[in-house]
């Protein structure tokens, strides 16, 4: 047997890509790449036990050579004794209505006309003409573009496609199915409904590549070879095509430097491919380990939804802990889950987030991936909708609370506030606490106020403050001045947005009350008028705590 029928066989074996006996939807335009595909899967059908019925969708781009194309598909499969489906499609309307460009709106189409035809005729396999130069050329695209292990690993041998990944819906028009001779035009077969909105879920739905181990050069050698006629798309000329400019302009200039780019690209790659499994296993298990009460789900299982999921919440205690690696890829795993149909998650806006998570403080967020929002509550991390309603992870009042000063006073939800009062010694140093070691002079002095690491900690000057503390909720009108502003007096409901404090919990925040008004508004900053000072003599160390359910 030829090289190119043996390279196809072994590839298939080592795989898995076809089961015993498996029904086989083989999608083919015409061109040499997908006329090989069917000419060698035929010839693999017997030693596989594979069943094969081609598919060929009409995009409605190119007019009567569309239609040439799809007459010729079906000359094809009814000369080689193979059932076909002939489809149509209105991708203008299509990427109108959802907003993508041409190109990737016949994408969506083909593949989610595709997985009808699967579920019409009960297959489990789709296989589509991929070679190991498109694989170049898509690697280099998504290098180009901005991606990570994903994306660089390329187009997989087999990869499951039970979920469409898309936007809207059109029908597409089944036009004509047969088994025989192909006496009859398609044209003259009338026409049938496949819906395109659901995903295909009663049985595991794969997409193979059988091609992908050979070069374009190979397959054109094998259609001359055995004198297999196919179709010319022109489209493929048009380097307004941000993947036609790669493989007629930009290939051709690396290959200058390195006449063998496409293959070295291509083993990227499948090298990738296999370090990316090493990676996901990580992740799932940091993924165990730092999300709180698993996965949130909606009541809604369609996937086909934009909005399948309602949050991600991660205990941030377990993911600060992570390594840099695994907290950028929870954090894309998180917006994958959440926005399924994303195809591209932009790298500024994970890192933002990353960082915002690792280094801020209780009620900051980041802006995510479409429509998505990362905020740090006191001890958790979550990722939800923008503007959707937060559970609170923060203490909260509804009325004043006069505080044990010296004590433990008990606000609800699970918190304490528990108060002490430090005094300076003969030494210069405060009785009855050790100076916390992150502390530097001269904030050390007064335990680090400055330096401080737990936003849920204060230290204030007693004198200032005065001997009654109180925690109350916000009143209309609260001022005060927030340290570090030179005594700038500021709204505090200004100063809450500017800090992205919840809004579903600013009402309730706890505000530290003494004789010169607000002292602290907790876990965000202290009054300048209450800030410990090189004179201050005594001190209130006053600490918030919750007992956090694991």
């Amino acid at each position: 047997m030829d090289d190119l029928w043996r390279q196809v066989f072994q590839y298939a074996r080592r795989y898995d890509l076809f089961a015993p006996d498996a029904v086989v939807v083989a999608g083919v335009s015409g061109g040499p790449d997908s006329v090989c595909l069917l000419h060698v899967l035929r010839r693999l059908a017997p030693e596989l036990g594979l069943r094969l019925h081609v598919a060929h969708l009409n995009h409605g781009l190119r007019g009567a050579e569309a239609d040439a194309d799809a007459a010729f598909v079906a000359a094809l499969a009814a000369g080689w004794d193979v059932p076909c489906t002939i489809g149509r499609a209105d991708v203008v309307a299509l990427a109108e209505d959802a907003g993508l460009s041409p190109e990737e709106a016949a994408r969506l189409a083909r593949y989610r006309f595709l997985a009808d035809v699967a579920e019409a005729v009960g297959a489990t396999t789709i296989t589509v003409g991929h070679n190991a130069d498109d694989q170049a050329e898509t690697v280099l695209m998504h290098f180009l573009r901005g991606s990570g292990v994903a994306g660089l690993r390329g187009m997989l041998p087999r990869t499951l496609l039970t979920e469409y990944r898309g936007a809207g819906g059109h029908g597409w028009e089944r036009i004509s199915e047969w088994s025989g001779s192909g006496e009859k035009d398609a044209a003259e077969l009338g026409s049938v409904t496949l819906s395109p909105r659901h995903p295909v879920t009663l049985s595991p739905l794969w997409l193979v590549r059988p091609l992908l181990v050979a070069p374009r050069g190979a397959i054109e050698t094998y259609c001359r070879e055995h004198g297999l006629q196919s179709r010319f798309d022109r489209s493929n000329e048009d380097t307004t095509f941000f993947r036609n400019r790669l493989r007629h302009e930009l290939l051709p200039i690396l290959a200058g430097y390195n006449p063998a780019i496409r293959e070295v690209l291509a083993h990227t790659a499948e090298a990738l491919a296999g370090d990316y499994d090493v990676l996901r296993a990580e992740v799932a298990a940091a993924w165990a380990r730092v999300c709180r009460g698993g996965f949130v789900s909606a009541a809604s299982s369609d996937l086909s939804t934009a909005q399948t999921r309602p949050c991600v919440e991660f205990d941030l205690a377990a993911w600060r802990g992570l390594p840099l690696g695994l907290q950028r890829a929870t954090i894309r795993e998180a917006i994958r889950r959440l926005r399924h149909n994303l195809r591209n998650i932009n790298w500024e806006h994970v890192e933002t987030a990353v960082w915002l998570a690792r280094e801020g403080g209780t009620g900051q967020s980041a802006t995510l991936a479409a429509g998505l929002e990362l905020r740090l509550g006191y001890s958790t991390l979550r990722i939800a909708a923008e503007g959707a309603a937060w559970s609170v992870d923060a203490p909260q009042v509804s009325e004043p609370l006069l505080l044990n000063a010296p004590g433990v006073t008990i606000i609800g939800g699970g918190w304490t506030v528990a108060v002490k009062l430090l005094h300076r010694s003969a030494g210069d140093e405060p009785s009855g606490s050790p100076i916390p070691a992150e502390a530097s002079s001269p904030e050390r002095e007064w335990c680090g106020i400055t330096a401080n690491p737990d936003p849920w900690t204060a230290y204030l000057d007693a004198d200032a403050v005065g001997p009654e503390l109180t925690l109350r909720p916000r009143a209309p009108g609260d001022r005060f001045q927030p340290q570090g502003l030179g005594g700038h007096n500021t709204k505090l409901n200004e100063f809450m947005i500017n800090a992205k404090t919840p809004r579903d919990a600013r009402s309730g925040w706890p505000l530290l009350v003494g004789r010169a008004g607000i002292a602290w508004v907790c876990g965000l900053r202290l009054d300048e008028r209450a800030a410990v000072r090189d004179e201050t003599r005594e001190v209130w160390h006053v600490q918030l705590s919750r007992q956090v359910d694991k």
